[in-house]
């Protein structure tokens, strides 16, 4: 689908390298530009097997390795030669830092109008924070997310996962796409696109900011209740496991009711009318939790199923993986790999009728792809790759 787009990622670590990795599943070759000796932090960041990053190996996958140093002038000038043949670059450098080198947008643009840049900083491009260092978890603080995640009465709650970078990362793929509609289809120019880590997230958080304009409320944690539907909660079932449950349409909470054998609250207009029952969330809850409590996971999934209700068993990632839909669907997918043998990833996540994403390899070694690039795009010879080695540059 995106074969022929050519993408220099230039960042590190989660939310951009992320973006490229998007659009190197299906088919846009990503070639990652690496600091000499260290490679991108994400290398070490997380679990590690044999001394190999895991995390690396997957938000890498299609890419080429090439090594360079952009704190060097001829590093630098390397960069614009080969942004003069690219796409699409990817940057997450602080923005006064990408202007001294001359790699930011307008020092690219120069030697290539056509370039779509993509930028993505902890607070954007602009404004009074803009030259902040950030990262997902100050993103993940500022949007509200973690102001309505927790228990009632407890601490704001953060996500032991990528979940600012993630959504970043999604919204900035998106967007490069859109870019390069609008270049190769509308004849547009090329341009900058700007993301950070706190629009994304405060942007799903819609039902909380009309909330707020419209009627003056700001919303407290409430454990795993939402104050727009009920029943929505997790419940403990007799054996230790837990489900979770969702009544967000009239039909649905009705057929929880009846599910549990309280047809009485069918018939209550308090339970039965959506708006009056999110006075009676507290009862509807109690009334859900105890009958989930006298019954193990198998038997409160086979009646929901049977009468079905929105539920589900809350997963850990072994239960995930082995989900008998996960599994028709590939949603996790083994490939093999010349470090680690075999390693389980995701898969691409869209699914096409047409065409398919692309899993070819995992992340790969540093600079492995140097000689590739570098003389393919580039035209540089044997003897001036291993004077640019020898000189720290490459």
């Amino acid at each position: 689908m995106l074969s022929g787009v050519r993408v220099l990622d230039m960042a590190t670590l989660a939310a951009a390298p992320l973006a490229a990795t998007y659009l190197g599943e299906f088919g846009a070759e990503v070639i990652k530009v690496e600091q000499p000796g260290v490679g991108d932090p994400i290398r070490s960041w997380g679990n590690q097997r044999d001394g190999v990053g895991l995390m690396w190996k997957s938000v890498s996958r299609n890419k080429k390795s090439v090594t360079l140093n952009l704190r060097v002038p001829e590093g630098q000038k390397l960069l614009r030669r080969l942004a003069e043949q690219a796409d699409v670059v990817i940057a997450n450098t602080r923005a006064h830092t990408l202007r001294r080198w001359g790699l930011d947008y307008e020092g690219l643009a120069a030697v290539n109008d056509r370039l779509i840049m993509l930028h993505i900083t902890g607070f954007g491009l602009t404004g009074p924070k803009s030259e902040r260092p950030g990262f997902g978890t100050l993103g993940e603080a500022m949007s509200g997310f973690a102001h309505l995640t927790g228990e009632t009465g407890g601490p704001p709650t953060l996500p032991p996962f990528m979940l600012a970078d993630g959504v970043a990362s999604l919204n900035a793929a998106y967007a490069v796409v859109m870019a390069l509609y609008h270049r190769d289809v509308h004849g547009g120019p090329g341009q900058l696109i700007d993301i950070n880590l706190i629009d994304p997230l405060a942007r799903l958080l819609e039902q909380t900011l009309l909330g707020y304009d419209q009627l003056g409320l700001v919303p407290t944690r409430a454990g795993n209740r939402w104050d727009i539907s009920a029943p929505r909660n997790t419940y403990r079932t007799s054996d230790g496991h837990w489900l979770a449950m969702s009544g967000s349409s009239p039909a649905l909470a009705l057929r929880v009711f009846r599910a549990i054998g309280r047809d009485d609250l069918v018939t209550d207009a308090d339970f039965a009318d959506p708006q009056r029952r999110l006075a009676r969330a507290v009862e509807v809850d109690e009334a859900v939790a105890e009958w989930v409590g006298e019954h193990t996971l198998a038997e409160a999934m086979s009646v929901f199923d049977a009468a079905e209700v929105a539920a589900a068993p809350v997963y850990d990632i072994a239960d995930l993986v082995g989900d008998e839909q996960m599994r028709h669907r590939g949603v996790f997918v083994p490939v093999g790999d010349d470090e680690l043998g075999t390693m389980t990833v995701q898969a691409p996540v869209p699914r096409f009728s047409a065409t398919t994403g692309r899993l070819d390899h995992l992340g790969p070694r540093l600079g492995q792809h140097n000689s590739e690039v570098y003389r393919d795009i580039l035209d540089l010879t044997d003897s001036e790759l291993d004077d640019l080695r020898a000189r720290g540059v490459l």
